[in-house]
């Protein structure tokens, strides 16, 4: 048989080459820290971007992993709904760091917009929309599975919801304008006024040591939170 080899379109490789550079000068990849807390990418061809001024925060549009502070788990969701409850779409705890069900997008509060690449304020009120299902992280007035606190699930579609959608962002620094890559948050959720929380309680098949998402009254319980690996988008010049 005769293999016919094509020549490249001249077109599309420029085009996918000057995308490259775009996305390279514009975004900032957070990736995953050693065991002294120091972040190394020896292939990570965004190093010089990671530490600079412009991607510190945590901005409208960016694409994250929220860690929780005591345990190392990573938020969570997946297409497995809950048995029990409202039975909508459950959001775990999940061990492993490299699972892409942990991305969330940051998004604006439910009904308004944002610009990408605006930091989000101390106190600002925002949605997560989970990356691979396009629903949002949702909390309301239904008893969580395990612990009988309040249940947390994904809800909506493609973004749309309502405002069981909207959680503050407190960061735990009083002098904080904005919210910081890295730096301790709780997540306040503003129709029950209840903390997104991580408790020990693990869940059995399908999603076996994966733990429970809830949110709790007051501050004490596991509430304190970081924006960890992800894509981070600066500010646009604003002229």
């Amino acid at each position: 048989r005769i293999r016919v080899h094509q020549q490249p379109n001249i077109m599309k490789v420029w085009t996918i080459l000057l995308l490259l550079v775009i996305v390279q000068t514009s975004i900032a990849w957070w990736g995953n820290e050693d065991e002294n807390g120091h972040h190394h990418h020896d292939d990570d061809p965004y190093q010089e971007l990671i530490h600079s001024e412009e991607h510190q925060y945590v901005s409208c549009g960016s694409v994250i992993k929220l860690k929780h502070l005591d345990t190392d788990f990573r938020l969570h969701s997946h297409e497995v709904a809950y048995g029990s409850g409202s039975g909508q779409q459950s959001v775990t705890g999940q061990k492993l760091h490299n699972d892409p069900n942990s991305y969330w997008i940051v998004r604006s509060s439910n009904g308004n917009t944002c610009v990408q690449g605006d930091p989000i304020p101390k106190n600002g009120i925002i949605r997560l929309q989970h990356h691979s299902t396009k629903k949002n992280l949702h909390s309301h007035l239904q008893k969580s599975p395990l612990t009988g606190t309040q249940e947390v699930s994904c809800y909506g579609e493609n973004g749309r919801g309502d405002t069981g959608d909207n959680f503050k962002v407190e960061p735990l620094d009083s002098s904080a304008e904005f919210w910081k890559r890295g730096e301790p948050v709780r997540f306040h959720h503003v129709d029950t006024g209840k903390y997104l929380s991580l408790n020990n309680k693990e869940y059995g098949n399908p999603i076996p040591g994966q733990r429970e998402i809830s949110c709790v009254g007051g501050k004490a319980g596991k509430t304190r939170w970081a924006a960890e690996e992800g894509i981070y988008f600066p500010q646009k010049n604003k002229e």
